[in-house]
């Protein structure tokens, strides 16, 4: 019997990274490496905005992390749209 479905529900997490002195950037990280293979453009950055969506929520209320988030957000759905169509 082969299983495919996997019991981890998120292919890709985010966090923030950088200094209070230096520009703050979001960083992301494949939860399983198998993943990293077999994805297309879109499933990709639809994963990315997930994860950022994810931070978002569940993140302590740093105003510097939320807004670095928001940008992050609109600049992979616009990127999003470029790919799609």
């Amino acid at each position: 019997m082969n299983i495919i479905e996997n019991e981890i529900p998120y292919l890709v997490e985010a966090k923030t990274c950088g200094c209070k002195e230096r520009e703050r950037n979001v960083s992301y990280h494949f939860i399983e490496s198998s993943h990293g293979l077999c994805l297309e453009k879109g499933e990709l950055i639809l994963a990315q905005i997930q994860a950022c969506e994810r931070l978002l929520k569940y993140a302590p209320k740093d105003q510097e992390d939320t807004n670095v988030l928001k940008e992050e957000i609109a600049k992979l759905r616009l990127a999003l749209d470029f790919v799609r169509y």
